[in-house]
């Protein structure tokens, strides 16, 4: 159940990210390391660490997009990005692609579709712990992803 959790978070942080304002003009690429942040990006960026000196460019970008914001949210949306963030970290790289997949899935919904998706989201986070659960056992498997070879089939 956590990785499902850690999925749609990450889906639905995917989808703040691309919400986020544009600025005006092309956005740099310049990809600065880990020790060249400020303090208030590394403080906002925290649970990136280990890993943001691996990130391309443009997504360095993106989160120091976010980091911009962080001053400017409320103690609880701060403490939920950096949870999203931790979750986001803790993901497979198969798990990122997933997460990402079923954020281009939800792009293309119309409005509507979209607002009943977070709903209903949220509607599960409030049930007790033990509902999600018994949710979660009674779900058919999920079928591995399309680049996986059939079981039984050499591997290439």
């Amino acid at each position: 159940m956590a990785p499902l959790r850690a999925l749609i978070s990450a889906a639905l942080l995917a989808l703040a990210l691309a919400s986020a304002p544009a600025t005006a003009g092309p956005v740099p690429t310049r990809s600065p390391s880990w020790a060249e942040l400020s303090q208030a990006d590394k403080q906002a960026l925290s649970p990136l660490a280990s890993e943001w000196d691996a990130l391309d460019a443009d997504r360095k970008q993106k989160w120091l997009t976010v980091a911009k914001r962080y001053p400017k949210m409320t103690p609880e949306e701060q403490q939920r990005m950096q949870q999203q963030m931790h979750a986001w970290t803790s993901l497979t790289p198969a798990q990122r692609d997933a997460a990402r997949a079923q954020y281009k899935t939800m792009k293309k919904l119309p409005p509507e579709q979209q607002q009943r998706v977070q709903e209903k989201w949220q509607e599960y986070q409030q049930l007790p712990p033990e509902k999600r659960r018994e949710l979660a056992a009674s779900r058919p498997p999920s079928p591995p992803p399309a680049t996986a070879p059939p079981a039984g089939a050499p591997a290439k």
